[in-house]
């Protein structure tokens, strides 16, 4: 089947855009979020299209005064990729690699938000896991640090965004689990866990990115630290593997309560302290949703709002879908700046550097 994007250089295979390879689980993504200099007015955008699914799903949080609102929708892809938009929910490229419009509108929720990067985007080392023999995770990210103008209304109460809103965004694409789940045995002995790290930080003048992906022993299979200045273009980043987080749980949770990122340099560490703002939970983007999880079949359209109180939620409900967190953070630096980024966890299963050894027992 031939669609707009087989007008375009965009193939990865032999055959037309509309197919993906073979794995049943490829998938293309977009991710956004954003903050105010303080930390509020945080909201969060995310669209995935699931080819071999036929699937595609976009999702718009925003939290106010303890509450987060949520917007989930889920269309047919009709196997066209181009297509960017989802019920009331679209993305706009109006400059690759620079520039991107959100436009939000459903369900008491309306939003209008561009974003424009502060520097080139970083390509993350790719993303390869296994779990046994099976492979669970094998892509790619690029991530970018940027600001946004624009506004955001819920239920008639429009709120332009406050100056300096900054935030992160990402687009990612290969093979993770998405859709229904396999529901095939990994095998004897084979105990599945993840753990996962990830602080994109806004500075004044540069942006610094870190992540760690780490087996259940706590053995790193991907980790990286970035330096990146504000205008710097590919090849004007610092980039390095020699950098460690320290961060304490919030007691009876697996969410992090604080953290201390030390990043080796040349001309010695850099050390970032993280102070806990505001918490976001992703399953507002479908994250670990049982409901509206990634690439999960609702039919040709379906549309649905979401809203809860951040207090009231269980952090270690049984359907683990809470454990998924993005803690805005106050961040100050080892030579004088400070500044507010994020600091998303997700930590499923066992972790023997801090002694969990099951799916729900807590820090």
């Amino acid at each position: 089947m031939l669609t707009k994007g087989d007008d375009f250089p965009l193939h990865q295979t032999p055959e037309p855009v509309a197919y993906a390879g073979t794995d049943r689980n490829f998938y293309d993504r977009y991710f956004f979020n954003g903050y105010a200099p303080d930390g509020s007015g945080f909201f969060a955008i995310a669209l995935g299209i699931y080819p071999h699914l036929n699937v595609a799903d976009a999702h718009f949080s925003c939290i106010r005064n303890g509450k987060q609102y949520n917007l989930h929708a889920s269309r047919e892809l009709g196997m066209e990729r181009l297509d960017l938009s989802v019920g009331p929910i679209s993305i706009e490229v109006i400059e690759p690699l620079k520039t991107l419009r959100v436009r939000v509108n459903g369900e008491g929720l309306s939003a209008d938000l561009t974003f424009t990067g502060r520097a080139f985007p970083i390509e993350e080392p790719r993303f390869t896991y296994r779990i046994g023999p099976r492979t669970f995770m094998d892509y790619t990210r690029l991530t970018q640090n940027g600001h946004y103008s624009g506004w955001i209304e819920v239920d008639g109460d429009r709120q332009d965004l406050a100056l300096g809103t900054v935030g992160t965004r990402d687009r990612s694409w290969g093979v993770r689990p998405v859709g229904a789940s396999d529901a095939q045995p990994h095998g004897h002995g084979v105990v599945s866990s993840f753990f996962w790290q990830w602080t994109p930080v806004n500075l004044p003048s540069r942006s610094l990115f870190f992540h760690i992906n780490a087996d259940r022993h706590g053995a790193p299979w991907n980790t990286r630290a970035v330096i990146a200045p504000d205008g710097a273009d590919h090849d004007g980043f610092y980039e390095t593997p020699a950098a460690s987080m320290q961060s304490p749980m919030q007691a009876g949770t697996r969410w992090p309560a604080s953290g201390e990122l030390s990043i080796q340099r040349p001309e010695g560490p850099l050390t970032l302290l993280f102070e806990p703002i505001v918490r976001f939970q992703m399953r507002g983007l479908g994250y670990t949703s049982p409901k509206w999880g990634h690439g999960l079949y609702h039919g040709a359209l379906a549309v649905e709002r979401e809203d809860f109180a951040l207090a009231d939620l269980d952090p270690m409900a049984p359907t683990l879908e809470n454990l998924h967190v993005q803690i805005i953070s106050r961040v100050t630096t080892s030579d004088g700046e400070v500044g507010i980024g994020g600091f998303e966890q997700l930590v499923i299963g066992p972790y023997a550097p801090w002694g969990l050894k099951g799916y729900d027992d807590p820090g």
